[in-house]
C-alpha cells in the first residue's frame, strides 16, 4: 500500500515531533542545495528548532550578502507600496473632485435649458437670466460677425467678376475691329480677282427676230429689199453666212 496523506497538524507526541523535525530539515537543506546547483540561485535558508537551536544553509557560505540583499529588496518593495497606496488615495480623491464637477455641470446644464428651476431662489434665477442675457449677446455679435464676413467675401468676389466681365468685353470689341478692318481688304481683293461687267447702256439686239424678217421679205420690192439690206447691213457677217 502507498503512502497516506499526512494531515498539516502539529504533531502532540514530543518524541516524534522532534524525529519528524530533523528529517524535514534535512530533507530541506538538501533540497535547498539542490536548488542552488540546478538552477544557479542564491538560497538562504534559516530554520530555529523549538529549542532555539539554528539550522541554516547559504550559496557559497554568504549569508551576509544575502541578508543585506533581502533588506535592501524589502525597504524599496515598502516604498513602492507606500507610493502605491499614496498615489492610489491621490486618485480616488481626484476622482471624487471630478465627479462632484461634472455634477455641478449636468445641474447647470439643466438650469440653462429652463430644467429644475424650482430649487432655485429668486438671487439665482436672476443670476442666471443675466448669464443668459450676456450669452444671447456674445452669440448676436458672433452671428454678425460671421454674416459681414460673408458678405465681404460676397462683394470681393462680386467685383473680380465684374473686372474679369470687362476684360473680356475688351477682347471682344478689339476683335470686332480686327474684323472690321479684315473686311474691306477682303472685298478689294475678290473686286479686283472677279472678270469686268458690261455697263448699263449695253442693249442686246434680237438676233432671231431680225434674220426672220430678212428671209421673209427677200420677195418684196426693190424698195423694201433695199431697206432690208440696209437693215440686214447691221447683223455681223459671219451671222449671214450661216443663214444663207
Amino acid at each position: 500500500m502507498g503512502r497516506g496523506k499526512v494531515q498539516l497538524k502539529r504533531i502532540e507526541n514530543k518524541i516524534n515531533r522532534q524525529v519528524t523535525f530533523s528529517k524535514r530539515r534535512s530533507g530541506l537543506l538538501k533540497k535547498a542545495h539542490e536548488i542552488s546547483v540546478l538552477c544557479d540561485a542564491e538560497v538562504a535558508l534559516i530554520v530555529f528548532s523549538t529549542k532555539g537551536k539554528l539550522s541554516e544553509f547559504s550559496t557559497d557560505s554568504c549569508m551576509e550578502r544575502i541578508l543585506e540583499r533581502y533588506e535592501r529588496y524589502s525597504r524599496a518593495e515598502g516604498q513602492l507600496v507606500a507610493i502605491d497606496t499614496v498615489s492610489q488615495g491621490s486618485w480616488t480623491l481626484e476622482h471624487a473632485k471630478l465627479k462632484a464637477r461634472i455634477e455641478v455641470l449636468q445641474k447647470n446644464q439643466r438650469h440653462y435649458m429652463g430644467e429644475d428651476l424650482d430649487s432655485l431662489s429668486l438671487k439665482d434665477l436672476q443670476s442666471l437670466e443675466n448669464q443668459l442675457d450676456s450669452a444671447l449677446k456674445n452669440l448676436r455679435s458672433r452671428k454678425n460677425q460671421i454674416m459681414f464676413e460673408s458678405i465681404s467675401q460676397l462683394q470681393k468676389k462680386d467685383k473680380a467678376l465684374q473686372e474679369q466681365n470687362n476684360m473680356l468685353s475688351k477682347k471682344v470689341k478689339n476683335k470686332e475691329k480686327e474684323l472690321a478692318q479684315l473686311c474691306p481688304l477682303e472685298q478689294q481683293k475678290q473686286e479686283s480677282s472677279s472678270p469686268p461687267v458690261l455697263g448699263k447702256s449695253f442693249q442686246p439686239f434680237n438676233v432671231t427676230g431680225d434674220v426672220f424678217q430678212a428671209v421673209r421679205n427677200t420677195g418684196d420690192d426693190e424698195g423694201t429689199s433695199q431697206q432690208n439690206n440696209e437693215t440686214n447691213t447691221t447683223i455681223p457677217a459671219w451671222m449671214l453666212s450661216h443663214i444663207s
